[in-house]
Order: structure tokens, then C-alpha cells, then sequence
């Protein structure tokens, strides 16, 4: 008998415990759908408004002409001329920048540092790029792979999709630390692995680092003269090349241990 009670027990505790996991399965499905319903119309907000009204059409549509230039000077007038609301316009300006992969931040970083001060600048550059990536993180967590495509490029997102597969975690530190990667792309494609959202933000924050030091560095230099913008560029990819140079060293390390 007691023994028929025992098995009882145990078995409604199973049930509950079952019961438990899928109630929680059904909470967190709900609570996806619900992150992309509000993702999916935030997006469509967006789009509505740039088709609708013309003055936000026309303004985006500069702001992408000025992008694809690359003449930092002119981001350097735009954000200039918002006066005491420039560092906000140029905070929003990365975050534009970051969503829409394709277009170069580097130029934003060198204003940032012509305007405010090459470490002025850096922590500007630096903060608004990490609030950009964490938008760029979160928008393919919730909305997935055909979103990030759409963002970004399918070919892109598989190049570093193939760097996730060979040094897992680390690929954040080792693509922030090459400055022929795309930092957006890379901030999509980790959305789309099972990494934490604190894991990819302490990465991301360690790994752009440099990289915005050396650009607004560089930036603070280029004030017209065709000489310091030589020497600007020759310490940039002096610099770029002692990055890519260390990164190297570091994967054949990591090769010789992973083959003893």
C-alpha cells in the first residue's frame, strides 16, 4: 500500500514537473512572438514614414548619399551644423550606420574626432557603435536569418558564419580586431548563435576598441592639408597591418595547441 502511494506521488510530480516545462515553452514562444510583432512594426514604422513624408525621405536620402561619398568632411558639416545637438545627431547617426550594414562608420568616427577631439571623439564613436551593435544583436535574435539578409548580404553573414564555426566565442574579438570585416555583420551573425547577449556586448566592447582609437586618431589629423592626411592614413594602416599581424600569431598558436 505504501508503496502504491509512493509511486503516486512520484508520478504526479513528474506530471507537474512536465506540466511546468511545457507552461514555461508556451510562456517563452508567447514572449517571442511578441518581441517580433513589436521588432516587425517598429520596422515597418520606419519604412512607412520614409515612403510618406517627404521631408524624411529627403533627409535620409542625403544622409545615404553622404554615406556611400565617403568625404568625411561633409559628415563633419552635417553633424556640425546641429550645433549644441551634434553629438546626439552623430550618436544617431552610428546607430543608422550600424542597422544598415553596408555603409562606412569609419567616416562618422573621423568627424567625431575632427570635431570633438580625437578622445572625445573615440568615446562617442565607441558608446554610439556599441548601442548599434546591440540593435544589430537583437534584431536577428528576434526576426531571425532572413531579416539579417535583408540588412545585410547572405554571402556576408556565411563568411562569418564560417569564423563562428572555427573559433566559436572568440570570433567576436578576432573580427573586431580586423579592419577589413564588417562590424555589423558580425554583431547580425552573432544574434543568430546561441551566445548571450552580455558575452557578444563584453566582446564587442573589448574588440572595438582599438579600432576606434586608431580611426579617431587618425581622424583628428585630417584638417586638409594633403600631408597630414598622408600621415594620418600611413599611421592607420601601419597600425592595421600590426593588428592583422598579432591576429595571425594568435590563431597559430591556438592551431599548435589544438594539434598536440
Amino acid at each position: 500500500m505504501m508503496e502504491e502511494i509512493k509511486n503516486d506521488y512520484i508520478s504526479e510530480n513528474k506530471k507537474d514537473i512536465n506540466d511546468g516545462s511545457i507552461n514555461k515553452q508556451r510562456v517563452k514562444s508567447g514572449s517571442d512572438i511578441i518581441k517580433k510583432i513589436i521588432m516587425s512594426g517598429l520596422i515597418i514604422a520606419v519604412i512607412l514614414i520614409y515612403i510618406f513624408i517627404p521631408a524624411v525621405k529627403n533627409s535620409l536620402n542625403r544622409i545615404f548619399t553622404m554615406f556611400t561619398s565617403g568625404d568625411f568632411t561633409e559628415v563633419r558639416d552635417f553633424i556640425k551644423s546641429y550645433g549644441g545637438y551634434a553629438a546626439a545627431v552623430s550618436f544617431m547617426l552610428m546607430l543608422l550606420q550600424s542597422v544598415a550594414a553596408p555603409l562606412p562608420a569609419f567616416v562618422i568616427t573621423f568627424a567625431n574626432a575632427n570635431l570633438f577631439g580625437w578622445w572625445q571623439g573615440a568615446i562617442l564613436s565607441w558608446s554610439s557603435a556599441m548601442a548599434g551593435a546591440a540593435m544589430c544583436f537583437y534584431i536577428s535574435r528576434i526576426l531571425g536569418r532572413d531579416a539579417a539578409e535583408r540588412f545585410t548580404s547572405k554571402a556576408g553573414l556565411e563568411q562569418i558564419d564560417t569564423f563562428f564555426e572555427k573559433y566559436g566565442r572568440n570570433t567576436i574579438l578576432i573580427c573586431r580586431l580586423l579592419p577589413f570585416i564588417s562590424f555589423d555583420y558580425v554583431s547580425y551573425a552573432a544574434g543568430l548563435t546561441s551566445m548571450s547577449f552580455w558575452s557578444f556586448f563584453i566582446a564587442t566592447g573589448i574588440g572595438q576598441l582599438p579600432a576606434t582609437l586608431v580611426y579617431s586618431y587618425v581622424g583628428s589629423f585630417l584638417t586638409g592639408g594633403a600631408k597630414l592626411l598622408m600621415t594620418g592614413l600611413l599611421i592607420m594602416f601601419s597600425l592595421c597591418a600590426l593588428i592583422a599581424m598579432i591576429k595571425t600569431m594568435y590563431m597559430n598558436k591556438n592551431k599548435k595547441q589544438g594539434s598536440k
